[in-house]
């Protein structure tokens, strides 16, 4: 397919007309997927409408990336590096409760994240920088990644390859952001999400008769002084410089008001934005753990996971997107604060420099928040978004 031949000769004009007369499709796109959410690995139908959107493009892609991601390739006019696009595709386990003519036809599952929105988005990229490969000096891998909510799809990918064959250079990310009024567009500088692990921990103790405590070893009580202690861990271990969260978020233990069980399990995360800060959590959330048995006469099992790392923008992929940003739109851009959020494309800023860009989706007159069951981002979002990141693009690959 040959690029439209009337293309405007500035960048600023060009990208602007290609993604207004796409816009409309891309709506009518985010809508369907928006109906037929899917979970963490099941994107089958997500893969195969942004799989014949490429191949209607004709933009070489290969499906069946960490099962059901899709990594399409758009070669440049001249040669030059590789930059990984990436947009993440998975729903959220939520009963919508919107009533939008397009809200989600299956129960339990919904886009509450704006997955719909940033796939979408990176469809619509697709197509203008296909229009505009003879100016780019370079390459662009389109990473449509499943299983960002299960924190598990980045890694099977990195795992499988996605940033070799051509070997990526840097990577720009980009996330909606409803608290930021849609038009408008969010950086931070360094360290921006946080890490994310998870414990476990089992509180073993010596079951008994309610009435008699003196006869057993009380692991629900046990639980209760250790839920406790836990929160000195960020009072008074982590350095008060360096953000952290340790958050208990389930407990489980016994079955009857009148019987001591034999053991209590309760789980939680931890944040951290820096590494200290996460060593530091772990060792005193174990060695707390393992006082107790000389104190509370209980016995722990810490099973103790880490997540991803904590996501850090570098600013030689920062800097050129925003003032790509800034020359596509005008003075738009804010800086904003770290965040305690955590996602998997922190993986990957591990491995190259990778900037992820915040995309204001904040509709007029509403205060939404992710992961709510009424979530409606305003769909302006995506064009503007395509618009932003085509211009990054041409900049970072000029």
């Amino acid at each position: 397919m040959n690029a439209p031949a009337s293309l405007p000769n500035d960048p600023q004009t060009a990208i602007r007309e290609i993604t207004q007369r796409i816009e409309p499709a891309l709506i009518e796109i985010r809508r369907d997927l928006h109906a037929h959410p899917e979970l963490a690995f099941e994107e089958v139908r997500t893969a195969g409408v942004v799989a014949r959107e490429l191949a209607r493009l004709g933009i070489e892609h290969q499906t069946g990336v960490a099962k059901t991601g899709v990594v399409g390739l758009i070669r440049g006019g001249r040669p030059g590096p590789v930059l990984v696009i990436r947009a993440d595709m998975d729903a959220l386990p939520i009963h919508e409760q919107t009533g939008l003519p397009f809200a989600s036809t299956v129960d339990g599952k919904m886009h509450a994240c704006g997955h719909d929105l940033h796939t979408t988005t990176l469809i619509g990229v697709a197509e203008v920088l296909r229009d505009l490969a003879p100016q780019i000096a370079g390459t662009v891998k389109l990473v449509f990644q499943p299983a960002e909510e299960a924190i598990g799809g980045m890694k099977v990918m990195l795992e499988e390859g996605v940033l070799d064959g051509p070997k990526v250079d840097f990577a720009l990310g980009f996330h909606n952001h409803p608290h930021s009024p849609v038009g408008t567009f969010d950086y931070t500088r360094g360290p921006a999400l946080a890490a994310a692990d998870v414990f476990t921990v089992t509180v073993h103790g010596v079951s008994g008769h309610a009435a008699y405590p003196h006869g057993a070893v009380d692991p629900i009580v046990a639980a209760a002084h250790l839920i406790t202690q836990l929160q000195t861990v960020v009072s008074r271990e982590v350095n008060p410089l360096h953000p952290a969260v340790v958050t208990v978020g389930a407990i489980h233990g016994g079955l009857a008001s009148n019987i001591i069980p034999d053991s209590v399990t309760f789980t939680g995360t931890v944040r951290t934005l820096h590494d200290a800060a996460r060593d530091t959590a772990e060792a005193a959330i174990k060695r707390l753990c393992a006082g107790a048995l000389e104190g509370l006469r209980v016995r722990c099992e810490v099973d103790y996971i880490r997540g991803v790392p904590p996501l850090v923008n570098d600013d030689r992929v920062l800097d050129p997107t925003m003032d790509a940003v800034r020359h596509q739109f005008g003075d738009v851009v804010r800086e904003r604060p770290p965040t305690m959020g955590a996602e998997d494309f922190a993986l990957m800023s591990q491995r190259v420099p990778s900037f992820q860009l915040g995309i204001g989706s904040g509709a007029p007159g509403r205060d939404d928040r992710l992961h709510n069951s009424n979530y409606q981002p305003d769909e302006a979002c995506i064009g503007l978004g395509v618009q932003a990141l085509s211009r990054a693009a041409l900049e970072l690959l000029s």
